[in-house]
């Protein structure tokens, strides 16, 4: 197991830094996702097409399933760039720590297994520290609700591609199918949102593609089909576990390049050190 812990280590330590471009890019939070997901789905179909792997003759119920995985992922990706955007990156990364917790009721209820005892407990620690984060940092109460529900998100689609990946399916194809149907899953929602935010803003400067390069081709295309290729050596349980430690990293970059640990009370680390404290 240890090349596979290793590797899935590598992967959150590259996921602490995805906020951070969340905050360097000045696009808004649908139209990152919009970009990200669009470009991923192509630089995947061309890796797939040098590769000789076939994409069309998954099963149907096998796609479907991949494609409204993909529409889940859009909006765990959409809530969490706008947590991060409307509150800060600390925020947005302790209401993302609550995946494995998420997940600890999930995978049961999906593999259909008991949920265990302790898990419950633990969960109540975590929404203890939670609770403390809320009184100390109430300004950002919205942000944090937000990163929540995209931890929710987040923990729905890792339980589908355990699934998915188990039944012997290519970690590139999977990921392709997710993406393009994160891609339609936005471009369905266009109308609405251009009502709702005044108009649609994909103008992007040298700056910001820069940025968003990173954010495609190593935040997305290698981190994630790497992290569903994971999935076959260990558990949702397993990843969302290791995966809590992105607010470690995340929170120490943003102390680095946005000197948030300034905005923060003392009240908050230590109700992020309770919910991490309930991970371990």
């Amino acid at each position: 197991m240890k090349p596979h812990v290793f590797k899935l280590h590598f992967l959150v330590l590259i996921w602490g830094f995805t906020a951070i471009l969340g905050k360097l890019i000045s696009l808004p939070s649908v139209e990152i996702v919009f970009y990200r997901t669009l470009l991923s789905s192509c630089f995947l179909y061309l890796l797939i097409l040098v590769s000789g792997k076939t994409i069309w003759k998954l099963p149907r119920r096998v796609v479907c399933y991949a494609v409204l995985t993909g529409a889940i992922i859009a909006g765990h990706w959409i809530l969490f760039f706008l947590s991060a955007r409307i509150s800060n990156v600390s925020i947005c990364l302790v209401g993302m720590a609550t995946g494995s917790l998420w997940t600890a009721f999930l995978e049961p209820i999906w593999f259909k297994k008991p949920i265990k005892s302790l898990d419950v407990f633990l969960a109540s620690i975590a929404l203890a520290g939670m609770a403390i984060v809320f009184q100390v940092a109430f300004e950002f109460w919205l942000g944090l609700v937000l990163a929540i529900i995209s931890a929710l998100l987040s923990a729905v689609f890792t339980v589908i591609n355990a699934e998915l990946v188990r039944g012997g399916q290519d970690h590139y194809v999977m990921t392709f199918l997710e993406m393009l149907g994160a891609t339609v899953a936005i471009l369905l929602f266009f109308p609405f949102y251009a009502e709702i935010a005044n108009g649609i803003n994909l103008t992007m400067g040298w700056v910001d593609l820069s940025w968003m390069l990173i954010l495609v081709v190593i935040c997305t295309v290698y981190a994630y089909s790497a992290s569903v290729k994971l999935m076959l050596h260990v558990s949702p349980f397993q990843m969302n576990l290791t995966v809590n430690l992105e607010p470690v990293y995340g929170i120490l970059l943003a102390a680095v390049i946005f000197h948030e640990y300034q905005q923060m009370k003392p009240g908050f680390y230590l109700g992020a050190a309770v919910i991490l404290l309930s991970i371990l």
